[in-house]
């Protein structure tokens, strides 16, 4: 595993998605950056990195019954979400997990690489993105930079600064766990 801090870091040829750092320079938000194994759950993410204080995301992607309508939420791997309840929360009709298809054309990334930074992918701001006040409220968050084989450590700040560069505004949810899974 290898760490790397940037600040206000360039972009080279041979970063995965030079894109993605390309416009973090562009924003001027700093991170590090952790490249490990591919990982696809969060037990997989916390095993691939070090104990560092920042929050872990679990980023799910949602469609409504119709697929007309598009979700990311954010929250963090502790919680067990019902999706149902969540569904009522976000005021949708019957939401399911979007097919790869829908992933790709909507945040440019494949199952297992979902990420709040997708949303640089979101021209027509076609997604709407719910996060987690337990998420919201930690200074530091992990995200995966449109790839699940490194991960960014990027402040709440600069994950603002982001959003309003896309034009995504969260709405911002105290989302409960499912029953039965143990939170509090």
């Amino acid at each position: 595993m290898l760490a790397d801090s940037y600040s206000f870091k360039t972009s080279n040829a041979d970063e995965p998605m030079p894109d993605l750092y390309a416009l973090l320079h562009e924003l001027e938000i700093s991170y590090t950056k952790y490249e490990h194994a591919p990982v696809f759950t969060c037990d997989e993410a916390y095993a691939a990195l070090p104990e560092i204080p920042a929050v872990q995301t679990k980023n799910i992607f949602l469609r409504d019954k119709r697929g007309r309508r598009h979700l990311l939420l954010v929250t963090t791997c502790e919680k067990a979400v019902d999706i149902k309840r969540f569904a009522e929360q976000s005021h949708a009709d019957r939401l399911s997990f979007a097919s790869p298809e829908r992933l790709m054309k909507h945040l440019g990334v494949e199952p297992g690489s979902v990420t709040v930074l997708g949303l640089m992918h979101d021209t027509t701001n076609a997604v709407e993105l719910y996060i987690d006040a337990d998420v919201w409220n930690t200074p530091e968050w992990r995200c995966h930079p449109l790839v699940n084989t490194a991960t960014l450590v990027l402040g709440r700040a600069g994950v603002e600064k982001f959003l309003s560069s896309t034009g995504h505004s969260p709405r911002v949810i105290a989302l409960e766990a499912r029953a039965g899974s143990g939170e509090p």
